[in-house]
């Protein structure tokens, strides 16, 4: 089917994909280490010799975008550029250089019976992807599915048809290269919305769904969807400055943590600040704020150290932002940050900044998020830097897998018992 062409019947088309993706998950499952990083590696050179289609296709989507008038982040996650490119390149090279989960069996005991039981790592099997705006997700997606012996279908927003159909090419020349089933990644070539409700109902074809998007789109997967999922819906994450942090470092990740890139679901939406400290890193913080552009909403004690501060309402401090937009609350101490944090927080990320050991352990065992970070910026909660290679997303369920999930999360364990002839009596 050729991107832009209307289906005659999108269940049709949707249950040719399925029952292809199962096959090649058969297959996967099977496929040496070596062949799969042989395809990953394909694919990355296809990425580099092919860039220049890739970003006059990713120039169509963003001129359509801009006259539909759709906002700056939105522009931010759709936009490609030669350095985005080379980051989709290199994150499939990097993935090839990860260990292979696939068949790894780890915690094998011997019971008294003589039997060795241990267990061992697995496909998942097929995953359907849906996703918005960021066409990086369609290589992203296609390498630690491939490299965890999965089979996956890719539905990308209709805003990034153009750009994602063109890294769709050059993942499948990487798969014909390394002699895989180009049915392994697919990604659907409709803009047909019914097409996810037919994905995120296939049973029978589909083990397990990754949401990518706004939280319209994921709350929706999360009420329809037959299918499990890995998924977060928001990321209002925080940065708790203690009053026995050191203050230049304070400045630092409160700073990175919120302006690095505002687009992005690690980016810090709330400051929290020790009142005992507030007076010493609080106005150099705010000046950095103002210089760069960025919006603060206060309690009485920030709007009196930061006299531009807007009064923050009780739904600024629950809003993920995704643009130069901060809240800014003075708190008492640990306590009550933590509390601020249980209560507004959406479990994807928060830090603390402090030079007391104990505090920040407290913090790392009473804060429930999915990634939790002493001295260091929100930032940084991502597969890449954690060394997972390209990530499929951010997960804070609890069951399964949770934070960033890489190759390990997209792979389940099964029991496998060793015997020598033993039989129960």
């Amino acid at each position: 089917m050729e991107a832009n062409a209307k289906p005659v019947d999108v269940r049709a088309y949707m249950q040719e994909l399925g029952r292809a993706a199962r096959a090649a998950a058969r297959v996967l499952a099977r496929t040496p280490t070596d062949d799969k990083n042989r395809a990953l590696r394909a694919m990355a050179a296809e990425i580099r010799q092919r860039a220049p289609q890739l970003l006059e296709a990713n120039r169509a989507d963003v001129d359509e975008a801009q006259r539909q008038g759709l906002d700056a982040a939105f522009l931010d996650r759709l936009t490609l550029t030669p350095a985005a490119i080379e980051q989709m390149a290199a994150g499939l090279e990097q993935v090839a250089t990860l260990p292979d989960p696939v068949g790894a069996i780890t915690e094998r005991t011997t019971r008294p019976s003589g039997i060795e039981v241990a267990r061992m790592r697995v496909p998942l099997g097929v995953i359907g992807i849906i996703y918005e705006s960021r066409p990086n997700v369609t290589a992203d997606a296609a390498a630690l599915c491939l490299k965890a012996g999965n089979a996956c279908i890719l539905r990308g927003g209709s805003e990034a048809l153009h750009a994602n159909q063109a890294i769709a090419a050059c993942v499948r020349a990487g798969l014909l290269a390394a002699g895989l089933p180009e049915a392994a990644v697919q990604v659907v070539a409709t803009a047909d919305r019914a097409a996810v409700g037919e994905l995120i109902s296939m049973t029978e074809y589909v083990d397990i769904l990754v949401p990518r998007g706004g939280k319209e789109l994921i709350a929706r997967l999360a009420r329809e969807a037959r299918i499990p999922m890995l998924k977060h819906l928001e990321g209002v994450c925080h940065v708790y400055v203690d009053d026995r942090a050191d203050p230049e470092m304070a400045v630092r990740i409160a700073d990175n943590a919120k302006t690095q890139r505002y687009a992005t679901c690690n980016a810090m939406e709330t400051l929290l600040v020790a009142e005992g400290i507030a007076a010493r890193v609080l106005p150099e913080i705010a000046r950095r704020f103002a210089d760069q552009g960025v919006e603060m909403r206060g309690d009485a004690g920030t709007q009196r150290l930061v006299p531009a501060a807007l009064a923050a309402t009780e739904a600024d401090y629950r809003t993920e932002w995704l643009g130069p937009v901060v809240c800014i609350r003075i708190v008492p101490g640990l306590d009550a940050a933590i509390d601020h944090i249980a209560r507004y927080g959406s479990q994807h990320t928060d830090a603390i900044v402090t030079e007391d050991r104990a505090r920040a352990e407290r913090f790392l065992r009473e804060v429930d998020s999915s990634s939790v970070m002493v001295n260091a910026s929100t930032r940084f909660a991502d597969g890449f830097e954690y060394g997972l290679g390209a990530e499929i997303g951010i997960s804070t369920d609890k069951l399964h897998a949770r934070g960033p999930v890489g190759l390990e999360g997209l792979t389940t364990q099964k029991f496998v018992v060793f015997g020598h002839g033993e039989i129960r009596r």
